[in-house]
């Protein structure tokens, strides 16, 4: 990662070889590009693969928030608001603050897409966690108490799990 003095008006610039890799079940992960303590807050970024028809995010909102999503590659099922729209390559979806969301690789699709929360919240550590609990080790009850840290707000999946089985 390379910065001059870590304010707003200096640029980061994050290497692929420099960005932290959160390895997921089954080949996905996230790559860690950006928290906002080295964007100043505007901004935090990473970069995320799903395998093929795996969940990437259970339905939440963020209260402060808004969320960026570009699919870099494959087709990523977004659950906005209950309703659920798959979204391809190419595709940008913007979810505001306060809007629940979900979202994973669709059925029959890996997915790799970029995401992008503003104004910036630390989440590396978020993110960690997520894979030590899609491994195995951890809980996600263990995030519960971390909500306002990271906002990110967790809602009841039963809708999106219905969505997901049609």
């Amino acid at each position: 990662m390379t910065r001059r003095t870590g304010t707003t008006h200096d640029p980061l610039i994050v290497r692929p070889e420099e960005a932290e890799h959160v390895p997921l079940p089954h080949g996905g992960g996230f790559r860690l590009l950006a928290d906002a303590s080295a964007t100043g807050g505007t901004l935090g970024a990473n970069r995320l693969t799903l395998p093929e028809g795996a969940d990437g995010a259970r339905p939440h909102h963020h209260a402060a928030s808004s969320e960026l999503f570009y699919v870099l590659d494959g087709t990523v099922d977004f659950f906005l608001d209950g309703t659920l729209t798959p979204v391809g390559p190419g595709g940008l979806v913007v979810v505001p603050p306060g809007l629940p969301h979900a979202f994973g690789a669709a059925r029959g699709h890996s997915a790799d897409l970029l995401a992008v929360l503003t104004p910036g919240v630390d989440r590396f550590d978020y993110f960690r966690a997520l894979g030590r609990i899609a491994h195995g080790a951890g809980s996600f009850d263990a995030l519960l108490p971390e909500q306002e840290r990271y906002d990110v707000h967790f809602l009841d999946p039963s809708a999106w799990e219905a969505a997901r089985a049609r």
